[in-house]
């Protein structure tokens, strides 16, 4: 059963690389791995009750974060319909590649830390469209939001799905984590930004802006209104969680049924014709299903690995074999470049309980660190990777041979900053 798992999972992972090659979409690879990794799974098992139940039990889980997922894509292209993007790029005059690339590198590493690199992700890719004209510039620099979304959700327990879970688990406190991990996740990003500056030359060509049949009724202040109505909408979902106890797309649906209650009164007098373009109901008939269905099939298919116990079995093996704490945990964050990190950090909580290392212990701050920065290794990596992989159809290959080894090379400098000064101070 391992076996034909891996196999399965194998040719499923090579057709959504191959993608260009085969001309076969990845969401269709994707889906079909994710099925048939869990047929085989049944096939080889004799309690079928025991893995519906598994199988369910993980649906939920996924849900949670392709519900998320679909909320904050409807969001950012409502803002987009109100043109509220245009308020933020007007302010970003710069136009010159080696400069701009830092300064979309920065707003995204902070703005992952507020909200989470899912988010930020989404949000920044839909910025840049705005900014620059260029697919190849553009997809550049889609990369490098990538990387630092990753590196800015690491540091903050709400900006990574597996930060969050070390928190929620007991194993790391906000303070703390806050404190040891800002220094490594900023030289994670900063390294490549200064690796790529050198590649880059001359100016960025701005997009054209097409004119709205909606512009009549659209005033400046309605613009502000629905902009900052997202980004509040946006920023109190952690604060949401905390407080309630509930999964984070509980918050993010709440929030685009507050916004679906704005733009109809904001746009109450107006007829139909007029503002079908505003409504929300436009905006969710603009967002890309094939990219959240992409996400369902990876998600299922990792499900299955974990629930068949290949995961744990890696984990524990890696512990038998390496032995030594931080090439254990640099060992996970390489992994989750390919296998999602999610179910890599709970494979680690189970083998390491509190007892053995309490709240805030090395291992589980450099675990933070390492998955949730070295997804950016491969686009399929992390949440923001599939995002924006999805959003701007990037290639595999054009991933790893523009962004990989930038990400690579940034994830091991983060690694070692977090591990002498843990030596020199803690």
């Amino acid at each position: 059963m391992t076996l034909l798992l891996l196999v399965i999972f194998g040719i499923g992972y090579a057709a959504i690389a191959f993608e260009n090659t085969i001309k076969i979409n990845k969401t269709a690879s994707a889906l079909i791995t994710g099925v048939l990794c869990w047929v085989a799974y049944i096939f080889f098992t004799s309690n079928k009750l025991a893995v519906n139940e598994s199988l369910l039990s993980h649906l939920g889980d996924i849900s949670g974060i392709l519900f998320f997922l679909l909320g904050a894509m409807t969001i950012v292209e409502l803002v987009d319909a109100h043109d509220g993007f245009e308020i933020i790029t007007d302010f970003i005059s710069q136009t010159n590649k080696r400069r701009l690339i830092w300064i979309v590198g920065f707003i995204t590493f902070f703005m992952s830390a507020i909200l989470d690199n899912l988010t930020s992700t989404i949000v920044m890719v839909s910025l840049l469209r705005k900014l620059i004209r260029n697919q190849e510039d553009r997809l550049l620099f889609t990369g490098i939001v990538i990387v630092a979304a990753n590196a800015g959700g690491a540091w903050t327990p709400i900006g990574d799905v597996t930060t969050t879970m070390l928190w929620i688990g007991g194993q790391i406190s906000t303070a703390n984590i806050m404190l040891k991990l800002f220094l490594p996740s900023l030289v994670c990003l900063t390294i490549p930004l200064i690796v790529i500056s050198f590649q880059l030359k001359g100016k960025v060509e701005r997009s054209l802006l097409k004119a709205k049949e909606t512009s009549t009724i659209l005033t400046q202040k309605k613009q502000l209104t629905i902009l900052f109505s997202a980004l509040i909408v946006l920023l109190l979902v952690p604060v949401f969680k905390t407080y309630t106890g509930l999964p984070p797309f509980m918050g993010m649906l709440l929030g685009l049924g507050i916004l679906w209650i704005i733009t109809e009164i904001m746009h109450k007098s107006a007829d139909h014709e007029t503002k079908k373009h505003l409504t929300l109901v436009n905006a969710l008939h603009k967002i890309d299903i094939s990219s959240i269905l992409f996400f369902l099939g990876i998600l299922m298919a990792i499900a299955s690995l974990e629930t068949s116990g290949i995961l744990i079995t890696v984990a524990l093996w890696l512990s038998n074999t390496i032995g030594n704490l931080s090439v254990i945990v640099m060992t996970i964050g390489l992994s989750s470049a390919i296998i999602d990190n999610v179910p890599l950090v709970a494979a680690t909580q189970g083998m390491y309980n509190l007892a053995q290392y309490p709240m805030d212990s090395y291992i589980w701050e450099f675990l933070a660190y390492c998955a949730g920065t070295g997804g950016s290794i491969l686009v399929i990596g992390s949440a923001a990777g599939v995002a924006a992989m999805g959003m701007e159809k990037i290639d595999f290959f054009w991933y790893i041979r523009k962004i990989s080894w930038l990400a690579l090379i940034g994830y091991f400098a983060g690694a070692l900053v977090y591990i002498e000064v843990e030596k020199l101070f803690f």
